[in-house]
C-alpha cells in the first residue's frame, strides 16, 4: 500500500520524468519500492513505472517522493532532441540499406 505523510509536499514530477535507482532495495522496503528499484536499473519514465506497477500517477508521486527523500532513486528531465536529423544523412542511410 502506498501512503504518504499527511500534508507532505510531493516532488515535482510529470509523466515523462525519468527515474533511475540509486541503491538496491533495503530489507525494510515496501513491496512497491522493491519492485520499482528492480525496474529502474535503467531510466524509466514515471508513466512507464505507473503502468508496470499498476499504480495511478498520484500514488506514484507519493511513492517516488518518499524514495527521492531517502536517496533510493534519482529523477531527471527527459533528454529532448534539439534538432531534426539531417535529411541527406537519412536518405544516404536509406539508400545504403536498400542496396543490401
Amino acid at each position: 500500500m502506498v501512503a504518504g505523510k499527511d500534508g507532505a509536499e510531493r516532488a515535482e514530477l510529470d509523466l515523462v520524468t525519468l527515474i533511475v535507482a540509486s541503491a538496491d532495495p533495503p530489507p525494510s522496503a515496501a513491496p512497491e519500492q522493491a519492485a520499482l528499484l528492480r525496474l529502474c536499473t535503467t531510466p524509466l519514465s514515471v508513466a512507464e513505472l505507473s503502468a508496470y506497477l499498476s499504480l495511478p500517477f498520484s500514488a506514484m508521486t507519493v511513492l517516488l517522493t518518499d524514495m527521492l527523500t531517502a536517496d533510493l532513486v534519482t529523477a531527471r528531465a527527459p533528454i529532448v532532441r534539439q534538432a531534426v536529423a539531417d535529411r541527406s544523412l537519412l536518405e544516404a542511410v536509406m539508400h545504403g540499406l536498400q542496396r543490401l
